[in-house]
C-alpha cells in the first residue's frame, strides 16, 4: 500500500528536498480530506502535501468490512498522546474519568465513527462569532454532499414492496418502524420537559448509492485515494498537480522565524514549508499540543476544553404494543435524533437506535453490520431475549461546560513534544445539572412518548451487556453513565477578540501561515455531533485561501 499509493522513502526524500507546496496538511481524516478536495475542486493545480502520522490500516469504515473487523473498535485502535490528570483518572463510578483516544491510522477516526451528522441550529452554536456561524451554514449542503449524508427515513423511501422485501434479505430495512416512531416522537415531544427538537437521524451512509451499494458508512481512505488518482491523471495531462500523501510520519514540532512557520521537524526528517500554508487537521488535542510546544506566543492555547459526556440506556417494549407490529418485516431498524437543553441552557441529544428482530440468532451479522450507531448497539444477549420486543438503544451526549477553569490542557515537561501535555477534566455543578436533565429526558422519551402503554411496559437492561438481565426499574447513575468523553473540542477556540487562540480567518493568532480546522476551534461544544460542521468550515477555509491567493481572508 505504501509504495502504490503513498510516497516511498526515495520519493519522500525528493519531496522534502526539492518540491514546493501551496498547502501542507497534517492529518488525513475528515478535515484533511475536505480541505484537499475543496481546494483541488477550486484549483486542480494547487500543490498539496498531506502528512499522516499513522500507517494504512483499513480501506474503509470497519462496519463496511466483514464482521471480524468489529474487533478493531477501541483497544489497540486508539492511542492517547497525553497524560490524564490524576484528579480526573481517580473519579468514582458515574463521573468522568477518561477521554477517548486518537485513531493513529490513515483516515483517522473516519474509519470508526458513528456517522451521525445533524445540522446545528443557530441557537445551538452558543457563543460562536456570527461570521463563523454564517460560514458554516453556507457550507452545510456541500459538507453533507461530501459526506453523503441521508436522513434515516429516506434510506429506503419510495422503494416498492417487492424491492423492500429483497432488501430485507440482505440488510435491515428503514421503513414502517422508522416512520412511525419518528412521527410518534415528534407528536409527543412536548411531553418531554427538556426536549427542543427531533428528526430522523442524518447518517453519512449513502456513500455507495451511485455505484449500486445503497448503505455504506463514509470514511476517508478510499475517497482520498480516488482524489489522489484523479490528480495524478490531471497532472499527466498538464491540467493539475499531483496530490502527495506520506504516511508513518509524525510532526514533532513546527520551526518558526519572525512569526512564520518555516519548517516541520518530523519523525522522517525536516520538511521545508517555504511559501506554503500549514493546515492543522489532526483532531483537537494533538494540534493544541503542537501549538503549545511550537508557538508559545499564541494566547489561550489549551486553556479551555469541552467534550461530550455520555449516558447509555438500553430498553425494550413489547412489539405487540405498537399498532404497526404485524406489518414489520423480520428485521427492521430506526435511527432518530432528539435534542434538548438543561434549565441553564446547556445542550444534550439522544442518538436513538431501535431494532425489531424476530430471529436474532439468524440475523446477528446483519444487525451488527448495519447498526446505525457504531458505539451503541444491542448485545446478542439483549437481542436473544427480546424476539417479541422492540429494543431501544440510547446513546445520550451532553455538553461539557467549556467555561470551567478546572478543565485544561497544559504542558507537562516531558521530553516527547507530541505527548508532553496533561489533560484535566472535572465535572462542575453545571455539568451535573446537564447530566441529570438529559438522563431524565431520555427516560421521559421512552416512558411518556415512545411506549404506547406508558412506563409500566418499559424494561431496562441491567448489568453487563452479555450477562445482565431485564427489569422494570431504571438503571442507576453508576450503571448508566459512561466514564469516557467523546467529541473533544475547544482547545484552540476561534474568536474575534484580540486574545483568541485562532482568528475568524482560521489563522493561528500571532503566526502568519498556520491555519486550524476541526473541533479545537469550537468556542462552545454544543452537544451535536461535530463532523459535518468541521467539514463545512474546512471547505470554507479552502475556498478562502484559494480566493486570496493562498494568504487567507477573514469570513
Amino acid at each position: 500500500m505504501d509504495h502504490v499509493f503513498f510516497l516511498s522513502e526515495e520519493e519522500w526524500k525528493t519531496v522534502r528536498e526539492e518540491e514546493q507546496f501551496d498547502h501542507i496538511v497534517i492529518g488525513s481524516g475528515f478535515c484533511g480530506y475536505a480541505f484537499a478536495e475543496r481546494t483541488l475542486t477550486v484549483n486542480p493545480h494547487a500543490r498539496i502535501l498531506i502528512i499522516e502520522r499513522g500507517p494504512f490500516f483499513l480501506p474503509q469504515h470497519f462496519q463496511n468490512l466483514p464482521l471480524p473487523y468489529r474487533e478493531t473498535l477501541g483497544g489497540l485502535s486508539e492511542t492517547f498522546p497525553w497524560t490524564l490528570a490524576a484528579s480526573t483518572a481517580r473519579q468514582p463510578a458515574g463521573k468522568i474519568s477518561w477521554q477517548h483516544g486518537m485513531v493513529p491510522f490513515y483516515g483517522g477516526r473516519s474509519i470508526m465513527w458513528s456517522a451521525w451528522c445533524p445540522r446545528p441550529e443557530e441557537d445551538e452554536m452558543r457563543g460562536w462569532p456570527r461570521a463563523v456561524m454564517d460560514a458554516a451554514k453556507a457550507h452545510f449542503t456541500t459538507a453533507e454532499d461530501l459526506l453523503n449524508v441521508i436522513p434515516a427515513d429516506q434510506i429506503d423511501a419510495g422503494a416498492p414492496a417487492d424491492v423492500v422485501e429483497l432488501i430485507n434479505d440482505t440488510r435491515p430495512v428503514y421503513g414502517i418502524m422508522q416512520k412511525a416512531l419518528q412521527e410518534r416522537l415528534a407528536a409527543g415531544l412536548h411531553r418531554i420537559e427538556s426536549a427542543t427538537r427531533s428528526m430522523p437521524a442524518p447518517l453519512a451512509a449513502a456513500s455507495g448509492a451511485t455505484s449500486g451499494i445503497d448503505f455504506a458508512k463514509f470514511s476517508t481512505p478510499a475517497v482520498l485515494l480516488e482524489l489522489s488518482d484523479r490528480q495524478q491523471f490531471l497532472a499527466a495531462q498538464g491540467k493539475g498537480s499531483a496530490l502527495r500523501v506520506v504516511t508513518d510520519c509524525t510532526v514533532k514540532s513546527v520551526i518558526q522565524q519572525d512569526g512564520r512557520a518555516t519548517a516541520l521537524d518530523t519523525s522522517r526528517g525536516v520538511v521545508n514549508i517555504g511559501d506554503a500554508n500549514l493546515v492543522l487537521a489532526m483532531g483537537t488535542l494533538p494540534p493544541a499540543t503542537l501549538v503549545l510546544n511550537s508557538f508559545p506566543q499564541v494566547p489561550r492555547a489549551g486553556e479551555s476544553f469541552s467534550a461530550h459526556f455520555i449516558t447509555s440506556v438500553v430498553a425494550r417494549v413489547p412489539r405487540q404494543d405498537f399498532e404497526f407490529s404485524e406489518a414489520l418485516g423480520e428485521l427492521e431498524l430506526a435511527a432518530i435524533y432528539m435534542a434538548g437543553k438543561s434549565p441553564e441552557g446547556m445542550q444534550y441529544h439522544v442518538q436513538l437506535s431501535v431494532l425489531s428482530d424476530r430471529n436474532p440468532a439468524r440475523n446477528a451479522q446483519k444487525s451488527e453490520r448495519y447498526a446505525p450507531d457504531v458505539v451503541a448497539t444491542a448485545s446478542m444477549a439483549q437481542l436473544l431475549s427480546s424476539e417479541d420486543y422492540l429494543v431501544f438503544v440510547c446513546a445520550v451526549l451532553g455538553e461539557l461546560d467549556e467555561s470551567n477553569p478546572e478543565n485544561h490542557l497544559r504542558r507537562s515537561g516531558g521530553a516527547d513534544p507530541t505527548t508532553n501535555v496533561t489533560l484535566q477534566v472535572l465535572a462542575n455543578a453545571t455539568d451535573d445539572v446537564t447530566w441529570d436533565t438529559m438522563d431524565e429526558g431520555t427516560f421521559q422519551m421512552l416512558e411518556r412518548v415512545l411506549s404506547p402503554g406508558g412506563a409500566g411496559r418499559v424494561e431496562y437492561w441491567h448489568g453487563d451487556p452479555n450477562t445482565g438481565s431485564w427489569a422494570a426499574d431504571r438503571p442507576g447513575i453508576p450503571e448508566r453513565r459512561v466514564p469516557g468523553l467523546v467529541h473533544e473540542s475547544s482547545s484552540l477556540p476561534i474568536g474575534e477578540e484580540e486574545d483568541a487562540a485562532v482568528g475568524i480567518d482560521y489563522r493561528l493568532n500571532g503566526v502568519e501561515n498556520v491555519y486550524v480546522s476541526g473541533g479545537s476551534l469550537w468556542p462552545t461544544g454544543g452537544s451535536w455531533n461535530p463532523t459535518m460542521t468541521m467539514v463545512a468550515l474546512a471547505q470554507d477555509l479552502a475556498e478562502r485561501l484559494e480566493a486570496d491567493g493562498g494568504k487567507g481572508v477573514a469570513p
